[in-house]
C-alpha cells in the first residue's frame, strides 16, 4: 500500500500550468491510497474564457464512467466535452480499465480511484469539485460521498483509510443510472453482466473484448451499497438521474435512493432515456451541468 496521498502524481505528460500562469491541459498517472496507478486528464474548459469561471470559484466536474469505459472512449469524451462548457472537466480510467493499473473490482475500491481524481482537480485551483457517475461509476460517486464527504456537523470526514483533508470532499454528486442494491440480477443485460464478472470465460471476454481487467476475487468485506451510503451524503447537494427504459436497472432502483436521500436529494425520471452515458442526450447533460453550477449558490 502506498504511503503517499491518494492524489500523488505518478507520472505528468503534461505541465498543469501554462507559462503564463493560466490553467492547461493536462494528462497524467495518479496514484491511489492502495497504490495503483490511475490514468487521468485534466481540460481547463471553455468556460475559462469567462473571467468568473476562470477564477478559483469555477467548478471542476469529476466524470467516473461506467463499467468497461475508459477516459478515450468516444461517449466518455462527449459527456466531458458537453461539462466543458460549463466549467474544468477531469476523466479518468478506472483500475483495469484502459491505461490504469490493476484489475476493476466493479464499483469497491474504485471510490479509492475517484478519491485521487478529485484531490487532483482541487490542486488546479478550483473552489468547487463536481462528481457526475454513469451506471457503475454512479454508484461510486455516491460512496465516495458518504466515505469521504462532511458528516452532517460539517467537520469530521469519512473513509476506510481514514480521515482526508478537504481536497478528497465533493461540493455536489450527480449519479446517472446507478444501481441502487448490490448483486442484482433482474434484467438480461445484469445477468449477463455477472456472467462476465463472476466467470473465467467471462472475465477473459472482459479483457479481450471489452478491454477491462476484471479481479477474481468476490468482494471481503462487502462494500456500504449505494442506497445505505445516500443517507450519510447530506448536506452534500445530490441529484439522481435515471431512465424510464433503462434496460439494466428498472425504475425501482432509483425511487429507492431517492426515497433514502429524503428532502436533500433531487431525482430526475428521464422519459425515454435508456442507460448510463450513451443514453444520455446533449440536452440532459447541459441541464445537469447547469444543476450543478447552480449548486454553488
Amino acid at each position: 500500500m502506498s504511503s503517499g496521498p491518494a492524489g500523488d502524481v505518478a507520472r505528468s505528460t503534461d505541465r498543469p500550468k501554462g507559462e503564463t500562469g493560466g490553467r492547461a491541459p493536462a494528462r497524467t498517472f495518479l496514484r491511489t491510497a492502495d497504490g495503483v496507478r490511475i490514468d487521468a486528464v485534466y481540460h481547463p474548459g471553455a468556460a475559462l474564457d469567462d473571467a468568473s469561471a476562470s477564477s478559483s470559484g469555477g467548478p471542476v466536474f469529476v466524470i467516473a464512467h461506467g463499467f468497461t469505459g475508459d477516459v478515450d472512449r468516444p461517449h466518455v469524451r462527449r459527456v466531458a466535452a458537453a461539462f466543458a462548457q460549463y466549467g474544468a472537466v477531469v476523466t479518468f480510467s478506472f483500475r483495469g480499465h484502459g491505461a490504469s493499473g490493476g484489475r476493476s473490482t466493479v464499483g469497491d475500491r474504485e471510490v479509492l480511484d475517484l478519491l485521487a481524481a478529485v484531490e487532483w482537480a482541487r490542486g488546479f485551483g478550483h473552489a468547487r469539485v463536481v462528481t457526475v457517475g454513469f451506471s457503475m461509476g454512479g454508484s461510486v460517486v455516491l460512496r465516495h460521498a458518504a466515505l469521504y464527504g462532511r458528516s452532517g456537523d460539517g467537520e469530521r470526514l469519512y473513509g476506510p483509510f481514514g480521515a482526508r483533508e478537504h481536497g478528497g470532499r465533493t461540493d455536489a454528486v450527480v449519479s446517472v443510472s446507478a444501481p441502487a442494491r448490490w448483486y442484482y440480477r433482474g434484467t438480461a443485460p445484469m445477468r449477463r453482466l455477472h456472467w462476465l464478472v463472476t466467470r473465467p470465460a467471462g472475465r477473459l471476454v472482459g479483457r479481450y473484448g471489452f478491454r477491462t481487467r476484471i479481479h477474481h476475487r468476490d468482494w471481503d468485506p462487502v462494500p456500504l451499497s449505494p442506497v445505505e451510503a445516500v443517507p450519510r451524503i447530506a448536506p452534500t447537494p445530490l441529484l439522481i438521474v435515471h431512465g424510464d427504459r433503462d434496460g439494466y436497472f428498472p425504475l425501482d432502483h432509483p425511487r429507492m435512493l431517492a426515497d433514502a436521500a429524503g428532502d436533500h436529494g433531487e431525482l430526475w425520471l428521464e422519459r425515454g432515456m435508456g442507460h448510463a452515458e450513451n443514453a444520455a442526450a446533449d440536452e440532459l447533460l447541459e441541464r445537469i451541468a447547469r444543476w450543478a453550477v447552480a449548486q454553488g449558490g
